[in-house]
């Protein structure tokens, strides 16, 4: 390298003279330019209304101004984990399901592990920590402690709310949508809270439950609160009513915002095993901060903690994988309950034949049941439904192979050829005077039908598909 360098330097000096060699400068090197700081216009300043004398800007009558922080004086920091991904300290969290699946218990046994630092189902070790319980709807001494004893809670290390008390020494129920700077001098008192335990979360929220701007705005407090206070807060709701096969995220009772807020949302369900049992899964529906999918297992079981003292535990399984969608795919809640009982009750009325919509609409009202439970029914049970003719009403009857799905093709095979009124449709001019059915006898007129009954037509007119049914 160094020879061939010297080489062509010889070269050069052969073909310049000493003049032009003494002249000779090498050009010089790009300069890299350092770019400067931009500068920012001040802003338009806008033509303001006029004000009276003695009035003041609106900002100089609220006294605030906007606090920043520039990422450069930022430190960025972990999340850090009460019981990873599923439990942060400084968040909020949700925890749903249907009435019946042990949310409340689920969440005890959360806290117990935490009063005594045991180990969380995947066998992580949990930092020990202090926990406080509010719950409107369960009361402590006869209901929580007994759970958390059963599941060995340190009781030392469990804390309840039960009050608040005013200046005069009168004692009033806690309100989370107005006491939160109360309980939070009360967390300070405490010390050490690691688990924040709001029973139903719900109650946070003043206004209306279901208007986003309303469930944002009073679910901050309980977000600065957690974060201010270092602990993990675990809100308790349910699930609406429907809504089977979607995403269980969307499931929560009232505004998307209580999902939205929330770092983490955990989703309990019963749903159906491998093997046709019934199980019971916890899975992450929704996190912002972590994995979103995976779940454990568990079951809820009676224990005897105290003698004459009988609580529910929860029992934790095996994990499982997948999302929350996939693993709660058919969730036996208590909506889904509430469906079979309805389609239980279109299945009876449809036994014996076709039946009119109207007697059946007319008959599920008396049972109790509404025209859209009864119409969801309709699908589950793969009613197949037509017109009685141009001027006639809607007439259902049950497929010859009964499936539950809207699709068309599996309600083939309905029988229409004879349509008769449900048992529990008869006038009560037909009754006799003690509610039975009048003992004239009914002639017997199947003999005498033709033997080959007109066919219905095969789909009403656009007009007649209007009517509901």
């Amino acid at each position: 390298m160094s020879h061939r360098l010297h080489t062509a330097s010889e070269a050069l000096d052969a073909m310049m003279t000493a003049e032009q060699a003494l002249a000779y400068r090498p050009p010089p090197r790009a300069v890299r330019l350092v770019p400067q700081e931009p500068i920012f216009p001040p802003l338009k300043v806008s033509e303001e209304p006029q004000r009276h004398a003695g009035d003041q800007p609106p900002n100089a009558q609220l006294g605030r101004t906007v606090v920043l922080a520039c990422g450069a004086d930022l430190v960025p920091q972990p999340v850090t984990w009460l019981w990873r991904d599923w439990l942060a300290l400084g968040k909020l969290h949700i925890l749903a399901g249907a009435p019946g699946q042990g949310k409340t218990t689920i969440a005890l046994a959360m806290a117990a592990t935490v009063s005594t630092g045991g180990l969380w189902p995947d066998t992580e070790r949990c930092a020990l920590g202090n926990i406080l319980i509010w719950s409107g709807e369960d009361d402590p001494a006869d209901t929580l402690l007994p759970r958390l004893l059963a599941m060995g809670a340190d009781r030392g290390r469990c804390h309840f709310i039960k009050g608040t008390r005013a200046e005069d020494g009168t004692i009033s129920p806690f309100d989370p949508a107005s006491d939160l700077a109360a309980l939070r001098d009360a967390i300070q008192t405490i010390g050490g809270i690691k688990l924040l335990i709001v029973d139903p979360v719900v109650s946070a929220v003043a206004g209306d439950s279901h208007k986003n701007t309303e469930v944002r705005r009073a679910l901050q407090p309980l977000v600065d609160l957690a974060e201010a206070c270092g602990c993990a807060v675990l809100g308790i709701t349910h699930f609406a009513k429907g809504g089977q096969g979607s995403d269980p995220a969307q499931r929560v009772v009232g505004s998307v915002a209580f999902t939205a807020v929330a770092r983490i949302v955990m989703v309990a369900a019963k749903v159906q095993g491998d093997e046709g049992e019934d199980a019971r899964v916890l899975a992450r529906a929704k996190s912002n901060i972590g994995p979103d999918n995976g779940g454990f297992e568990y079951h809820l079981e009676q224990r005897e903690p105290l003698p004459g003292i009988q609580a529910s535990c929860v029992a934790w399984g095996r994990a499982v994988e997948g999302s929350a969608r996939d693993l709660l795919t058919y969730p036996d809640d208590g909506d889904d309950l509430e469906a079979r009982d309805v389609v239980g009750f279109l299945r009876g009325l449809l036994a014996d034949g076709p039946a009119s919509a109207k007697s059946i609409f007319k008959d599920g009202e008396g049972a109790g049941y509404s025209r859209d439970q009864i119409k969801r029914a309709s699908k589950r049970l793969g009613v197949e439904k037509r017109k009685d003719g141009m001027s006639g009403g809607w007439v259902w009857a049950i497929a010859a192979r009964e499936k539950c799905t809207n699709s068309a093709k599996n309600m083939k095979g309905a029988h229409f050829d004879y349509v008769h009124p449900s048992p529990s449709s008869v006038l009560p001019s037909e009754l006799g005077h003690e509610g039975g059915a009048k003992t004239t006898p009914i002639p017997n007129v199947l003999p005498s039908l033709p033997s080959n009954p007109p066919q219905l037509p095969s789909a009403p007119s656009e007009s007649q598909a209007k009517e509901v049914f």
